[in-house]
């Protein structure tokens, strides 16, 4: 049987020393082939993923475990945020940490680089606890399709507000 390998096993590096097929095939096993069905998919529709801010973590033989990527995003089309997700982790490898440490390399390099206030789709309980990000930014925006209000979240820096009210969808 094997076993997830430790953290200290794995590398995490830009996405792009990710093959883009294996990238596909994680995502399609952890979120399923219907998975561009999803408003996350509207939201960044037509973009290009944030190549600072989107990650990989691969084992010692360079294997994809997983992957984080951001999108451009906007409310109302003015104003820019970063989409993030999906967070996606091989199955086997869960609950060892990969997708937190993932998350902490993105956060600490939007954090460095000043980046748009971060937005996603998730469980409020967890990137409430660990990343800081909240639902009461978000409670009035409108999305390109359903979601559950109180998982729609966004992480804005501190001295930063984002309106009330809006659209959120790609940003042109």
């Amino acid at each position: 049987m094997d076993h997830a390998p430790t953290l200290d096993a794995l590398s995490i590096g830009p996405l792009r020393a990710a093959k883009p097929a294996d990238v596909d095939a994680l995502l399609d096993r952890v979120f399923g082939a219907d998975r561009r069905r999803r408003t996350a998919y509207r939201i960044r529709d037509g973009m290009t993923a944030l190549d600072d801010l989107s990650f990989a973590a691969l084992d010692r033989q360079g294997r994809l475990i997983g992957s984080l990527q951001c999108w451009p995003a906007a409310l109302d089309g003015t104003v820019p945020l970063v989409l993030v997700g999906p967070v996606a982790v091989q199955p086997e490898y869960q609950r060892e940490g990969v997708g937190r440490t993932m998350m902490e390399r993105m956060i600490a390099a939007a954090d460095y680089i000043g980046s748009d206030p971060l937005v996603l789709i998730g469980d409020p309980e967890y990137y409430g606890r660990f990343f800081g990000f909240e639902a009461h930014w978000t409670r009035e925006w409108t999305v390109p399709g359903p979601v559950e209000r109180r998982r729609l979240l966004a992480r804005v820096p501190k001295g930063q507000t984002l309106p009330a009210e809006g659209h959120l969808g790609p940003r042109r």
